[in-house]
Parts: C-alpha cells; structure tokens; sequence
C-alpha cells in the first residue's frame, strides 16, 4: 500500500432496522450478510451491512491520526495485577470468520496467562480442527469423548469431556476433534425451534456453577434428583475458541457468551471482515443473548513498523471511539495494549503441546500475551 495518510471514511447512512429483525435465524447469518467493496483501492474503512440493516449508532466518521504506542522489548515476564475480590465469571468468545488471524493462538496463552495470575480457566474447542486442544497437549485421537459428543448426544455429561491442562488444577479444557464438523447436520432438526443454537449453554452449565443461569438438569432428574457430589470450584474465565465461520457452532458460542475478544491483524481484508463480524454481533444481541458485548480487538501477528498497520489501527481505534455512548455491542470495545508481536516462537509452541510460558518464558510473545492478560484482567475492573 502506498498511501502515507488514513484514508477517508465516508459517512454512514441512516440507521435503520427492518422490522423482524431481531427474529432472524441466527443460523442463517452467514448467508445473509454482503461484504461491501471499498469505493477506492486504498480505502480500509470498516464497511457494515446487512439485510436487514442493524448499523444502529455505528456511524463511521473520518479518523484523527493518533501515534501508535508499540510494546517495548523489555516488559518484565510477569503478571501483576490483582483481580477483584469476586470477580463476575467472564465467558469469552474468541471469534473471527477470517481463519488465520492468531485466533486459537490467542486463546491458548491468553488462557494460559490468567491462569498463571490465579485464575480458574476454562477453555472450550469449538474449532473442528481441534487446534486449541492440541496446543495444550491433548491428542483429539486419544479422548474418549469431545465436544461431538457433548452437543450431539444428550447422555453425555460436560464433566466426561472436560479434560485438565497441567497440574495446578487452574486450567481445563472441553477438547474437540474432527466429527465436530458433522454436529450442525446432527443437530438440524432443532434448530427451528431455537434448541440447536442453545445446546452448548444447556450442557455446560454444570461446569459454570450457579452464576451462569442456567440449569443443566432434565426433568426427570427435578422429581428424582440423584445424590449429588460436591461442585468443582466454577471457573473466572470461560474462552471459546470458534471456528472461523458464522455456522452454528458459532452461534452456540456467542449465545453462551457474554463478550467477544476479535482477533486480527492489522491487513486491509481482515478490517473488512470486521464490520460483518460486528454485525453477526449486533444480530445475536438483539435476537438471542441481549447481554452479549465486544470487549475489544487484539492485533496479532503485528508489525508495527508499517504504514499499512498505522492506517488499520487508526481506522479501527476511530470506529469503536465513535460508538461511545451508543446501544451497540462494541461501545465499550478497546483496542487492547500491547499489540501481539510476530514471533517465531509462538508457532513452534503448538508442536509440543504447551503454551508460550512454558515453551519460551523469556520470549516477545509470552511478554506480550502476558500484558494482554493483565489488560483483560483489569478492562471492566477500570470501567
């Protein structure tokens, strides 16, 4: 790109929302969402709409230039900060329908990180390719049953998924592995009453304790309760590691989910697949879980030494500070410090099954999702 400024946004049109639109098929998203082609090579303006339009509040105005702050190689390797005496449980969807973005990446050492500061994490694979789970060292070959099972069969209990992570007990995971693909066409007959997109929430809810809302007890189970076995102590962070689609698994994620983290680098495609990102939100927000919001956007695999990379953050930083104030889910959204450098040693991790902390402590990338842990930690402590 050779453009040396931020480009001009051009103003939205009038909000406006269909009527209905809040009944849409949350399972049809992918399907009725365009992406709008920029008006000039170099626009990297965030373009939104849908049909039915849900843009409510999301004007777009031209951006101020701002210095980028980036991350210095010198942060200490430590996690200091001190969450609040008793936190809300926080259920994390990591989603973006662009694959290769540092999603599962992100998940895997932003999970690892909280964990390391005292954190109870649970991680849950919701991505067919099962990535997450061999990033932690589970073999999707060698479990006895996984996320296929949980969703398609109704005798199987989340706590005969849930696999632990280490030895501290701080971290676990409900493992995937590829028979997940098949679970949309196993769950199809329930999806016109609203059950498909809910079974996910149903089904865990016995690891989420009380707080979560829902009951994971059948009928039956109500008149002739069991002797019950003491809890597990309920997890501070729930991350969902999607897939990168807007299918039902993904829906069964942000329906679950009480605020999205987007993954991203900061390239011209990724900036566009963000505003139909946004309104796949939007859509949820208002048909199937009102209380789903964007904490923010992490940069991944960052440079930021290019022009390219300036012009994206800007764009991004513009579009969630115009949303203050407003009823959409991003009005409160950040850009998250510090940037996820590129580095080597984040793609070698997975091959061995661990984290960045335990692969390369010392490392820019453990540095830096250790920082990001700490901005998760304190965003809404600050708000």
């Amino acid at each position: 790109m050779t453009a040396t400024h931020p480009p001009h946004i051009p103003p939205a049109p009038p909000d406006t929302i269909q009527p209905g639109a809040a009944q849409a098929n949350p399972a049809a998203l992918a399907e009725n969402t365009t992406v709008t082609p920029p008006s000039t090579p170099g626009d990297t303006s965030i373009q939104t709409s849908t049909e039915p339009a849900i843009t409510d509040g999301a004007a777009i105005i031209t951006p101020q230039v701002q210095p980028i702050q980036r991350p210095t190689t010198d942060q200490p390797n430590k996690l200091d900060v001190d969450p609040p005496e008793d936190p809300p449980q926080r259920i994390i969807a990591l989603m973006n329908q662009k694959g290769g973005v540092g999603k599962t990446t992100t998940c895997t050492n932003l999970g690892a990180a909280l964990a390391r500061m005292g954190q109870r994490v649970l991680m849950i694979d919701l991505d067919p390719q099962a990535h997450l789970s061999l990033s932690l060292g589970i073999d999707p070959d060698r479990i006895e049953k996984s996320m296929y099972d949980l969703l398609a069969d109704p005798a199987t209990t989340a706590d005969q998924v849930v696999q632990p992570v280490g030895d501290d007990g701080r971290l676990s995971i409900l493992p995937a592995e590829v028979n997940l693909a098949g679970v949309e066409a196993e769950l199809a007959d329930k999806v016109v009453t609203g059950a498909a997109q809910a079974v996910l929430k149903q089904k865990v809810a016995m690891l989420l304790g009380p707080g979560s809302g829902v009951s994971s007890l059948s009928e039956p189970d109500r008149l002739d309760p069991k002797p019950q076995t003491p809890d597990p102590p309920s997890p501070d962070y729930v991350l969902i590691d999607c897939p990168p689609s807007l299918g039902l698994l993904t829906v069964n994620a942000l329906t679950l989910a009480s605020e999205v983290i987007v993954p991203m680098q900061a390239h011209f495609l990724a900036l566009q697949g963000l505003g139909k990102l946004f309104e796949t939100i939007m859509m949820m927000k208002r048909g199937i879980n009102p209380a789903l919001k964007v904490g923010g956007v992490v940069l991944c695999m960052h440079e930021g030494n290019t022009i390219l990379a300036n012009e994206v953050i800007n764009d991004v930083s513009s579009f969630l500070t115009d949303a203050r104030g407003t009823d959409v889910p991003w009005a409160s959204a950040i850009v998250y410090h510090p940037p996820i450098r590129r580095n080597i040693k984040l793609a070698e991790s997975p091959s061995f099954g661990q984290s960045i902390f335990d692969y390369a402590p010392d490392c820019h990338g453990a540095k830096d999702y250790a920082k990001l842990a700490e901005s998760v930690a304190t965003q809404f402590v600050r708000q």
